[in-house]
Formats: C-alpha cells, sequence, structure tokens
C-alpha cells in the first residue's frame, strides 16, 4: 500500500511539474508565431512605443483606422477574453461582443491559420505586462462606419476555406507563413473600390497603401516584381531589411523586419522565398 502511494504521489508531481513546463513551450510558441504575425509593428503607436498597447493608425481611402490594445489589460485590452473568443476575434473577424471587426484587421488572412496557433499567440499575449491604454475611436465616415454592413462585405469577399495542402511541403509551409501568419497580401494585393482583395493580381503590389506608401510587387516578374532576385536575396532581405542592390527598407516594411520575419528561422525564410519564387509573376509597373 505504501509502495502504491509513493507511486501516485510521484505521478502527482510529475504532472504537476509538466503543467507549467507545457504553458512555457505554449508562450514561447505563441512568441514566435506573433513575430511571423506581425502583431507587434501594427499594434504599437509608433509615438508612444508601448508594445501591443494598440493606437498605431492606419490610413486609408475609407478613414483612418486605429488598432486595439491586445495587452492582458482587463479594461482595455483582452484580459477578460477567452481563447474561444481572441479565435473568433481573430480567424472570423468577430468580437467578444458579436460585432464585426472591420477588414482593417487582416482576420480574412489569418482564418487560414490553425487555431492551434491562434492559440499560442493567445498564450503568448496573455503572459504580457498588462497596459491600460484606452482604445481610440475610427475616424470613417458613414456609411463605411456601419458595422452591419460588414455582414454583407464578408458574403463579397471573406473565404474562410482552409486551402488544399500542396505537395511540396516546403512550398506550403512558405505559403503558410505568406498568405496566413504573414499576410502579405493584405498590403500587397491591390484592392478594388469596396476594399476586397483583388486575386487576379496577387501580390502585385500597388501605390497607395496602407499609410499611404508605395507597395512593391513581390511577385517574381523580371521587370516589375522580384524575378531577378535569388533565394538568398531573399532571405537575407527578410532577415536585414537590405536588398540586393544594397538599398535598405524603409517605412513600414522596416517595422515588418524587424519585429517580424528577423525573428524568424532561416528555414521558415527560406520556405517564405521559395514560394514567392514560386508563383505566378504578374507584371505590373507601380507610379503614383
Amino acid at each position: 500500500m505504501e509502495k502504491i502511494l509513493n507511486l501516485a504521489a510521484s505521478l502527482l508531481a510529475m504532472g504537476v511539474a509538466a503543467f507549467p513546463a507545457e504553458a512555457n513551450e505554449m508562450v514561447e510558441k505563441g512568441a514566435y508565431l506573433t513575430a511571423a504575425a506581425g502583431c507587434q509593428a501594427c499594434h504599437t503607436d509608433p509615438k508612444e512605443k508601448q508594445a501591443f498597447a494598440g493606437g498605431r493608425p492606419l490610413k486609408t481611402p475609407f478613414g483612418i483606422f486605429y488598432s486595439p490594445n491586445i495587452t492582458p489589460d482587463s479594461k482595455s485590452g483582452i484580459g477578460n477574453w477567452t481563447e474561444e473568443e481572441f479565435i473568433k476575434a481573430v480567424k472570423q473577424g468577430i468580437s467578444p461582443e458579436g460585432s464585426h471587426y472591420f477588414p482593417a484587421f487582416p482576420y480574412t488572412s489569418y482564418a487560414k491559420m490553425t487555431d492551434q496557433d491562434a492559440k499560442a499567440i493567445f498564450a503568448y499575449l496573455r503572459s504580457l505586462s498588462p497596459i491600460e491604454r484606452e482604445n481610440r475611436d475610427h475616424e470613417i465616415v458613414a456609411p463605411f462606419s456601419w458595422r452591419w454592413l460588414q455582414t454583407g462585405w464578408k458574403l463579397l469577399f471573406f473565404d474562410d476555406k482552409t486551402p488544399a495542402p500542396l505537395a511540396d511541403k516546403k512550398l506550403d509551409r512558405g505559403r503558410y507563413l505568406v498568405d496566413a501568419l504573414g499576410h502579405c497580401g493584405e498590403c500587397h494585393t491591390p484592392r478594388n473600390s469596396l476594399g476586397g482583395l483583388d486575386q487576379s493580381r496577387y501580390l502585385a503590389g500597388m501605390a497607395g497603401g496602407g499609410e499611404g506608401e508605395l507597395v512593391s510587387n513581390i511577385t517574381p516578374d523580371p521587370k516589375t516584381g522580384i524575378g531577378d532576385w535569388s533565394t538568398g536575396d531573399m532571405v537575407s532581405f527578410l532577415e536585414t531589411g537590405m536588398k540586393p542592390d544594397f538599398d535598405d527598407v524603409q517605412g513600414s516594411m522596416e517595422e515588418v523586419i524587424s519585429h517580424g520575419t528577423s525573428k524568424l528561422t532561416k528555414e521558415d525564410r527560406e520556405a517564405m522565398a521559395e514560394y514567392l519564387r514560386s508563383i505566378t509573376p504578374i507584371e505590373n509597373k507601380i507610379s503614383r
């Protein structure tokens, strides 16, 4: 009997010890995925520099959107959110209160994220120090400010179907990082007059993109895109921000690299590069 009790005590102790380890692994995985998803750059006001506390303005043809506080503050952040509410917000664009988020929040790309990865990101965000910073109202006018219209917008432009896996595992990983986590198409794919992505010009770039910047063509077109970049050029660019011509990137892409792609493993950057080299080249000379 004593041996049985001792064994039970040992197993219980092992179980208790395992939970913190598993939680730490989830948080570490979430930190990596949060970098891949570019959350810090979008959810940090560059003036106040309070990471993840929101307030960053995004200028669009429809008005100015301000990112929300995603620290675990219970008043102004996501401190009271459940895991299920977070997944629904990230992958369906629906708030815990049931209202629709505007597609300035890239849930249209995050919809292709796995639930497990979303859970890991949530675990990481919940591990951060809470920052009380009230969310700022968007500066958009009617009818674009009417959230109920997002129901119709989603019917037209929101596709939450998970794409069939590619036969090449590395290309499949690259597509996942580019399309789902990295949501590159949200900036690099032109939009129509209603703000929907024009998939016929996938990643072909545009003038006056997010924050009014010129957004590069990142298809492998040799004239107007990155067709003359090698895989090594792309891997290096995603790590350092240095282009093959030794010019360094500026603006919001610099933040994407410094807070995001530079934190990824070389293998993941290679997967992104090889996927971008595999897509259909589109000639799109961009000028203001």
